[in-house]
């Protein structure tokens, strides 16, 4: 690993661990019963005012990330990373359409679709992802077959700090926007 790519590999590895921080504060947010007007009810509504842009920011990193990881450090994607890349870079594009197109009709008609999409995207995309992470971590043979052209899924290009590979940032993407979508009202605009 040249340098440069070591370098950007910590920094989205230190991303992925605040971000899995952000995630089970979430998490807990959404899962406790909140007070009318309390911080937790607070942060929650921050979350969901701007679910749409910060989704957008997880899945456009994440589609940079992988361009990165495939166009500069060369690391070859399988099988199991291309779904998680049609899942991420769907919701990349239709989250940006969703910001572009910040008029009150498209807000009426389509914002409980981008909300609807993005998270059934995500809610299939994480178990791929996390299906991923445990092929790589577990050290156990797979239960479906990978690839039987390209890399094996199986196969770890880094790792940091003890847990931090490529599929876990995916997963750690999908988490987060399926947090950030949640905390958002059904009812709420774009």
């Amino acid at each position: 690993m040249t340098p440069f790519v070591q370098s950007v590999t910590n920094f989205l590895s230190a991303l992925t661990v605040i971000g899995d921080g952000l995630a089970v504060f979430l998490f807990l947010i959404l899962v406790t019963p909140l007070k009318r007007g309390g911080w937790g009810r607070k942060i929650e509504t921050f979350f969901g005012k701007n679910a749409v842009w910060f989704a957008f920011l997880i899945a456009a990193g994440s589609v940079a990330g992988s361009l990165f990881y495939s166009q500069v450090a060369h690391f070859e994607p399988c099988l199991l990373c291309w779904i998680q890349r049609a899942f991420l870079y769907t919701e990349a594009v239709i989250l940006f359409v969703a910001i572009m197109a910040r008029r009150d009709e498209f807000r009426r008609k389509y914002g409980g679709f981008v909300r609807r999409i993005t998270l059934w995207l995500s809610v299939i995309g994480a178990p791929v992802a996390a299906y991923h992470v445990y092929l790589q971590l577990s050290g156990i043979n797979a239960l479906l077959p990978c690839s039987a052209v390209g890399p094996s899924c199986e196969l770890v290009y880094f790792i940091q700090y003890g847990y931090v590979t490529i599929p876990t940032m995916s997963l750690t993407a999908f988490v987060l926007i399926i947090l950030f979508m949640l905390c958002r009202r059904k009812d709420e605009a774009v």
